[in-house]
């Protein structure tokens, strides 16, 4: 852990900011909410977003451009209002903007980008966050003060959410962002990133999927069922597996079939030092007619010794496009990116946080109960 605090130590405060700085942005402006932040949404390194009030049924999804504020276009675009205070149903195949109940006045040396939580990405709700004035999805830039807005499509399952509901998070980089192979390499020599094969690193470090599994008696991935029940997002270990999903015995290569969602697993498993943070960057579509990881944060300390893990592995969400596509064992699938932190962190992701995914292995969301074969 020494020489990774040293190699932290050497970006001039640039990277992504822990929580006790967030909690210092709650206090003082930089985040604004109408009422006061849930005891665990400040995450290790970020800031869970509530859903607001309402919710907008919109046509398509879109982004307001440089001369327009998300309000202006959900004028133009919004078909009926919803009222989320009492619990609303959004269904598959919808499209829907919710205005968060945080709002940011960035410094002008900060910016912010978001992510699906991972228990989001794992139900397979592909969800977007949207500043005013925006050009892209979930990115803010250095200095904006305004509203932020969620864009909410479930893929696979129908969603019961509501006001208070978390489906993003949101993380606050200090200057510019600090992302190299080299900074892989460093910390992989201090300490080994990953739990077996040699580090491929090349634009980030490579990860790898298992269609082995890691004992005989339980599946290698979950395919999700295409008409189930409905899913409350807020309510934890209440789902029986089998309800929304298929277990896949298969062992050893895999047909993905075209808009088909599975839940997989790293072959590797993984560790993200106290001092940094990491994120699953967007994988080569070159490479396969698929798309892999919608969440892609990892906290530091996940699946590493100061967090009480010891390695972690990639939960992987999968979904093929247009084609069907022969997945391998051992095939490249995404690739991290390891990022400083600007101070040490006080807590790291383990740490008495409710942390549900510190030492897991192929693991869907917090919302089902315990498999069993």
């Amino acid at each position: 852990m020494a020489e990774a605090v040293r190699i932290q130590n050497t970006d001039s405060g640039h990277g992504i900011v822990p929580a006790h700085v967030i909690n210092q942005y709650a206090e003082t402006g930089v985040i604004t909410t109408p009422q006061a932040l849930d005891a665990d949404q400040i995450q290790p390194a970020s800031l869970d977003l509530r859903l607001g009030d309402v919710a907008y049924r919109v046509r398509a999804s879109f982004l307001p451009g440089p001369a327009q504020t998300v309000d202006d276009r959900l004028e133009q675009l919004s078909l009926h209002r919803i009222d989320l205070t009492g619990g609303a149903v959004l269904e598959t195949g919808c499209v829907y903007i919710v205005p968060l109940l945080e709002s940011l006045n960035l410094p002008d040396d900060v910016s912010a980008a978001a992510n699906p939580k991972s228990s989001t990405g794992r139900l397979d709700i592909f969800t977007r966050v949207i500043a005013d004035y925006a050009q892209a999805f979930d990115t803010v830039p250095e200095g904006y003060s305004g509203p932020l807005f969620a864009e909410i499509s479930p893929r696979t399952f129908s969603i019961l959410a509501r006001t208070g509901s978390r489906l993003s998070q949101i993380r606050f980089r200090a200057g510019p962002a600090v992302q190299s192979d080299e900074v892989i390499a460093r910390l992989h020599a201090a300490e080994s990133l990953i739990s077996e094969g040699d580090a491929n690193i090349d634009n980030g470090l490579a990860l790898t999927v298992d269609l082995t599994g890691t004992a005989p008696d339980q599946p290698i991935g979950f395919r999700a069922k295409r008409h189930s029940g409905l899913i409350d997002v807020d309510k934890k270990a209440a789902l029986e597996v089998l309800d929304f999903w298929e277990p896949i015995w298969q062992r050893g290569p895999l047909v993905l079939d075209p808009d088909q969602f599975y839940i997989l697993a790293s072959r590797e498993a993984v560790r993200i030092p106290p001092t940094h943070a990491a994120e699953m960057v967007p994988f080569n579509p070159l490479v396969g007619e698929f798309r892999v990881h919608y969440a892609g944060f990892f906290d530091p300390g996940f699946g590493h010794s100061t967090g009480g893990g010891d390695g972690a592995r990639a939960v992987l969400e999968v979904r093929s496009h247009e084609v069907p596509f022969i997945l391998e064992h051992g095939q490249i699938i995404g690739r991290l990116m390891y990022e400083p932190l600007t101070e040490i962190p006080e807590q790291v992701y383990g740490q008495g946080i409710g942390s549900h995914y510190q030492r897991q292995g192929l693991k869907l969301s917090k919302h089902f109960k315990a498999f069993e074969a």
